[in-house]
């Protein structure tokens, strides 16, 4: 049965008196140390001593170590740095810095899920993943809500990891919102197929795929960014509100028939199927691993693509007439 926490289920408790170290100072390391800060945490952070980011964890009025000394100090080690990043990282500045009742918290289990990270029997490992990014996370927080977040326990080695987690994602305010329980596996391949086959690729591709079909049967740029783009968040809010049956209950009768009639041709669950198996079997991983070793030549050119792309100089030129 699924399984809900609340803010009546956690207690700051297993925290206090303990210091928080954050490894990586991005938009969700800087939203979670924040929110624990505030929430009358101790909070340290942890950067390479080139890292871009030293300069705004100083001016938030934190103290900056090396990812190594901040390990050592901590007793919670929240790593968010990005995610292909962690094997390096774990080895470089975590696994000699770790003892006894350390906690490592993720907030993606994919490269404890994977393999990338083996950590050490005598720590706990645990999940707490913000379902949002993390200037969501901070600004709900601001406004004394949360975002939902997902919890797991990988490693209890001292029979209170579940309780640490829970405190975790009390102190960045995830139970106001409801924390959900789950498995690392659940998550790293949930979070890695929905990215992929559809709040980001699918989703991007299919907008893509409509914005030039209709442009080059004809119809302006502009026409085509409207009718394709442009409305998607009315169409997301309702289904959020009503469901997806409920959306169809709220549009155009002509618009609902079509949609039965011509949403099945679109989509390839085929590919879906294709997508999933190489994410559970790891070849996505193993991938990724090699073009971020590599030198990221190929996401550096798709990365360009999309910048490039006629959908995108259509949003620059329409952004500030449709704000």
């Amino acid at each position: 049965m699924l399984k809900i926490y609340k803010d009546k289920d956690a207690s700051l408790k297993y925290l206090r008196g303990k210091t928080i170290s954050i490894l990586g100072y991005g938009s969700q390391g800087r939203a979670q140390a924040l929110n624990l800060r505030d929430s009358g945490l101790k909070v340290i952070i942890g950067l390479p001593g080139k890292s871009k980011d030293i300069k705004a964890a100083l001016k938030d009025g934190f103290k900056v170590l090396r990812p190594d000394k901040a390990v050592g100090i901590g007793n919670i080690i929240s790593v968010l740095a990005p995610d292909h990043t962690h094997k390096e990282l774990y080895e470089d500045s975590i696994r000699k810095n770790l003892s006894p009742e350390k906690a490592l918290v993720f907030a993606h289990a994919y490269s404890i899920h994977f393999g990338l990270i083996k950590p050490s029997e005598f720590v706990d490992v645990v999940l707490v993943a913000p379902h949002g990014p993390g200037v969501l996370v901070r600004e709900l927080f601001l406004e004394g809500k949360g975002v939902r977040s997902f919890i797991a326990v990988e490693k209890n080695y001292s029979g209170k990891a579940l309780d640490k987690a829970l405190a975790y994602a009390k102190g960045i305010g995830s139970t106001k919102a409801g924390v959900i329980q789950t498995t690392f596996e659940d998550e790293a391949i949930g979070d890695l197929f929905g990215e992929q086959a559809v709040l980001c690729g699918g989703l991007s591709e299919l907008l893509k795929a409509g914005f030039e079909t209709l442009v080059e049967s004809g119809l302006p740029p502009e026409n085509a960014y409207l009718e394709c783009v442009y409305q998607l968040d009315l169409i997301v809010e309702l289904i959020k509100k009503y469901g997806i049956a409920g959306m169809f209950d709220r549009i155009s009768q002509t618009a609902e028939y079509g949609s039965y009639l011509s949403g099945k041709k679109i989509i390839d669950k085929n590919q879906m199927t294709k997508v999933l198996s190489g994410i559970k079997n790891g070849k996505f991983t193993g991938r990724w691993m090699k073009e971020y070793e590599n030198g990221m030549k190929n996401y550096k050119k798709m990365k360009r693509y999309w910048k490039n792309h006629l959908l995108q100089k259509t949003w620059e030129k329409l952004s500030k007439f449709l704000s």
